[in-house]
């Protein structure tokens, strides 16, 4: 096992790692939608909060050596399901035509009051 860390996305803030290379997969770890440069930053729209945990995410699979073309599957936690549709939205944009398998997971809150949390599971880049 591979641990990854990368400080383009936010530091963990408890007794886990951004991510973990095994057997040729990265598991990223629950996201939240944090600025690691600015995480006292305001929170913004539920699609602003969704394009930011996103390219943490992103981050996070750049410096394992995958991609948001790698995953191929995530777990979106969100406190309101009434948000996702625009949550949905702005997902396809960033994700584009690269659809991996997905759930969808209604919880009553999340830390510091974000919008949503997501994980991912990605192959790494072949060669």
């Amino acid at each position: 096992m591979e641990f990854v860390h990368t400080p383009h996305a936010p530091q963990p803030a408890g007794h886990y790692s951004q991510a973990i290379i095994h057997n040729g997969s990265v598991y990223v770890a629950g996201q939240l939608p944090i600025d690691p440069e600015d995480p006292d930053a305001e929170r913004g729209s539920v699609g602003d909060q969704t394009r930011r945990v996103l390219a943490n995410i992103a981050a996070i699979l750049d410096a394992a050596g995958s991609g948001l073309d790698r995953v191929v599957q995530m777990t979106i936690y969100v406190s309101d399901i009434s948000q996702w549709g625009e949550v949905n939205k702005v997902y396809a944009q960033v994700m584009g035509m690269h659809r991996p398998a997905r759930a969808v997971v209604p919880v009553k809150d999340l830390h510091y009051g974000y919008a949503l949390e997501v994980q991912a599971i990605a192959a790494l880049k072949e060669g």
